[in-house]
C-alpha cells in the first residue's frame, strides 16, 4: 500500500490567505480556486470589485491543473503551437493561471486564479503554494 500527502484544512487557508495578500499587495483583484488532487473544490474566493465572470476561469483553470498534474499554462502552449485537437479535451481552463501543489514530487492539489493578467494570476498562485513550502 502507498501513502501519499494530502493538503488539511490549515494547509487551504494557509495557501488562500497567502494568495489574498499577495494579490493585495500588487492591487489586483482576483478570484481564487484552491483544489485536492482530484480536482475537487477546497477553497473559493473572489475578491471585492473582480468580475464575476472570473470565479468560472479560477475554477477551470485549478481543476485543470490538478487533474492534468501540470500548469494550465501547458495546455495553452500546446495550442499554441497547432495541437487544436486540446480544445476538445474536458478542461475548461487551458490558460495560463492554473498551477500544481506539488509535495514531495506528489501532486496533491492546486490553486487556480483569475482577474489580472495570465502571468499575474500565476504569481498570485504561487505565493500561495509558496506559503506552504514555506511553512
Amino acid at each position: 500500500m502507498k501513502t501519499k500527502p494530502v493538503l488539511t484544512e490549515d494547509d487551504v487557508m494557509t495557501m488562500a490567505a497567502a494568495a489574498q495578500a499577495h494579490a493585495v499587495a500588487n492591487h489586483w483583484r482576483v478570484t481564487v480556486a484552491i483544489f485536492d488532487d482530484g480536482g475537487h473544490l477546497l477553497h473559493l474566493h473572489r475578491m471585492d470589485d473582480t468580475g464575476p465572470g472570473t470565479v468560472e476561469m479560477a475554477i477551470g483553470k485549478g481543476r485543470t491543473a490538478a487533474l492534468g498534474r501540470r500548469e494550465s499554462k501547458a495546455y495553452e502552449e500546446l495550442i499554441k503551437q497547432g495541437r487544436v485537437a486540446f480544445l476538445s479535451a474536458p478542461l475548461t481552463g487551458m490558460v495560463e493561471g492554473g498551477v500544481p501543489i506539488v509535495i514531495d514530487g506528489v501532486v496533491v492539489g492546486s490553486i487556480g486564479v483569475s482577474g489580472v493578467k495570465s502571468e499575474q494570476d500565476a504569481a498570485v498562485a504561487r505565493a500561495g503554494i509558496a506559503a506552504l513550502e514555506a511553512g
